[in-house]
């Protein structure tokens, strides 16, 4: 039966049960397509590194004997939307039954199923063969339950899996060692070296240009940065395990205008286009430390562990359950626009303009300049989500919905109201100065609440916490706020208030 398979740019699974068969029956096809580079403005390293991972995907296929069609986004018969390239190669190959793997974001799950109720042909969808749990995984774990607690949901991902366990219990006697993992870098741990993986993209790129996409960022694109194929991706972890993993958890959450990466992997990408698959990480890392564990102690291990099949897994299950109504999601009804300066980094405050010229730069930023510099500065200042969305989504080369959404909207936002965090992740100066060297070299002072130089997020955080107390006053988790902001004077409530007021009315000045 002549079937067509379709491989979307984040189902690059080479082990996938797919490839193990043998039939000259079997057509794959990959295409670049508009509908996808235009929903959003994406990073231009983004878009490079899903058409160049994408290609060499295809080739790898023609190479083990496959059939595959690779489609540029450049080619006559290219229209740029998925259904109709899908048509037209169905009439053209005489197609007979037509698979695919199930998608990971909404959109395409939706447009695939009614693409397949329009066909007059057998359809057949399959499991990509990547996460460590189903869809529906965690929603049976918490049926009938209000609460969606990542840390439950981990230890049981722990329990299914046996990682770090010696028989029922936890190694090293804990779950968690988060409590070890918060050290601000202070430069005297040597840094790692520069990946060695490069790659000449400047086709691609050109290709890009010439096809009228819109994209953001900077990008060299003979000296491209990402691991594109399984060999990259490999070098990259072995990197990671190497010179990054024996301080990982000691520096994750640093803010430092040292390196771009610090101890991070740099494989956010190679997992979400599945080149590596999530076990093949975490067993390369625990191989790494059951041989040296004096090199690598278990924070910094359990640290990594908890991110891969832990906290990325749970986002996963979150966003199955609640879609698509969690899209829509905006528990404080914020409506400011996001600041010209989000698409620049041309801000004063140096937190950001770190934060975001990095991410313009390298299409990439850790999760606490993620949390708790940009995504504080939003949920601050009432940033709508929808637009934030729309930035989170196009600017990082890792963020696919299903990820970026349930960290956007629950854990930076608070716009679901508390599925995801038990409270909002808000902070003034005082904690980014901790975890960092930020507020040194800011034009703001980092001390003061009030005045032209006072940084904006001493006035925010406390007008935040004001401007929500109906929502946020019975919170158990930060009822302390309150207290503290009912103990100080009426007069210097009104001067934080009206700082606040100010700055937000300045926005695009700060």
């Amino acid at each position: 039966m002549k079937t067509l398979r379709l491989v979307l740019g984040d189902q690059l699974n080479l082990n996938h049960s797919w490839y193990s068969e043998t039939s000259n029956e079997v057509l794959y096809v990959l295409m670049e397509l508009k509908q996808e580079t235009d929903y959003v403005k994406h990073h231009i390293q983004k878009v490079v590194a899903f058409f160049a991972a994408m290609e060499a995907f295809s080739q790898q296929l023609n190479e083990m004997g496959k059939r595959c069609e690779y489609w540029k986004i450049n080619d006559a018969q290219n229209t740029g939307d998925l259904v109709e390239n899908l048509n037209a190669l169905i009439v053209q190959e005489n197609i007979q039954q037509f698979e695919y793997q199930l998608p990971d974001e909404y959109r395409l799950d939706y447009q695939l199923i009614a693409f397949c109720k329009t066909l007059n042909i057998p359809s057949i969808a399959h499991d990509t063969e990547h996460f460590i749990t189903t869809r529906n995984e965690l929603g049976d774990l918490f049926a009938g339950k209000k609460m969606y607690l990542m840390e439950t949901f981990y230890r049981k991902q722990r329990k299914k899996t046996g990682i770090l366990m010696e028989g029922k219990e936890p190694v090293g006697g804990k779950w968690n060692f988060d409590h070890d993992n918060r050290n601000k870098f202070n430069g005297k741990v040597a840094l790692p070296p520069d990946s060695t993986v490069k790659s000449n993209q400047t086709e691609i790129y050109k290709r890009i240009l010439d096809s009228g996409i819109t994209t953001i960022g900077k990008i060299e694109p003979s000296n491209f940065i990402w691991p594109i194929n399984k060999t990259q991706a490999l070098k990259v972890l072995q990197e990671f395990v190497d010179f990054r993993l024996p301080w990982f958890g000691t520096y994750q959450d640093a803010l430092s205008t040292t390196d771009a990466f610090l101890f991070h992997s740099r494989i956010s990408f190679a997992l979400n286009s599945k080149i590596l698959h999530p076990l093949e990480v975490i067993n390369a890392c625990v191989d790494a430390w059951k041989k040296d564990t004096t090199r690598i102690s278990i924070n910094q291990l359990e640290g990594f562990v908890r991110q891969i099949i832990g906290w990325r897994e749970y986002m996963r299950g979150i966003y199955w359950l609640k879609m698509p109504e969690y899209a829509l999601l905006n528990y404080f009804n914020h409506s400011r626009p996001l600041p010209a300066w989000f698409w620049t980094g041309e801000t004063k405050m140096k937190c950001l303009q770190h934060s975001i010229g990095q991410s313009l730069e390298f299409a990439y930023a850790h999760h606490i300049q993620r949390l708790m510099v940009t995504g504080n500065f939003a949920l601050l200042a009432g940033i709508d989500p929808n637009q934030l969305d729309e930035w989170y989504l196009g600017i990082y080369i890792d963020a696919i919905e299903w990820v970026e959404i349930t960290n956007t909207r629950g854990m930076s936002q608070f716009a679901d109201g508390g599925i995801v965090g038990s409270k909002p992740y808000v902070s003034s100066a005082a904690y980014i100065d901790k975890m960092g060297n930020y507020c040194g070299q800011c034009f703001y002072n980092k001390k003061e609440k009030i005045g032209d130089k006072a940084c904006p997020f001493n006035s925010l955080f406390w007008h935040f916490y004001h401007r929500n107390e109906s929502k946020l006053g019975k919170n158990p988790r930060i009822g302390m706020m309150y207290q503290t902001w009912r103990k100080m004077s009426l007069e210097v409530q009104e001067q934080l208030l009206h700082q606040a007021e100010i700055n937000l009315k300045r926005i695009e000045e700060l």
